[in-house]
């Protein structure tokens, strides 16, 4: 390495001392420093704003969901009790039916006249061979 000649010289001359240069270097190093570590805490203050503003976000997305599965558990549970009164309606009827058949079978018996008695469809078994339309989910819900 080659060093700098330096002056020695204490004239008035209006150069700085010696010892001024590597100060103004040391100074302006110190400022560069100092603003780039003001940025980066700037950066770091903007990540964490950020941040925060994706947390509160997340969470009313989350808050919102909540509620729409504690809205759709709720119907849930409506339709399915209804659907349990149902499938134990058509068991009571069925059996009322059996028993008016069975009725019927003797009378028809005693008095010797042929009566026309159709099957009983077994709904239970195979609901889809229901003889009345079967009403849209979505219209379960507007009762």
């Amino acid at each position: 390495m080659a060093s700098i000649p330096r002056q020695t010289s204490s004239g008035s001359n209006g150069a700085s001392p010696p010892s001024a240069l590597p100060d103004e270097r040391k100074r302006k190093r110190m400022q560069s420093n100092r603003e780039s570590a003001r940025r980066s805490r700037m950066r770091k203050q903007k990540q964490l704003e950020d941040l925060a503003g994706e947390v509160s976000r997340l969470q009313i997305a989350n808050n919102q969901l909540v509620q729409s599965i504690g809205a759709k558990e709720q119907a849930f549970v409506q339709v399915d009790n209804m659907n349990n009164v149902l499938r134990a309606q058509a068991i009571e009827l069925t059996d009322r039916l059996r028993s008016l058949n069975s009725v019927l079978h003797i009378v028809e018996e005693v008095s010797g006249l042929a009566m026309d008695i159709p099957e009983i469809p077994d709904p239970l078994l195979k609901p889809w061979e229901l003889s009345r339309p079967v009403l849209p989910v979505a219209d379960v819900f507007l009762c």
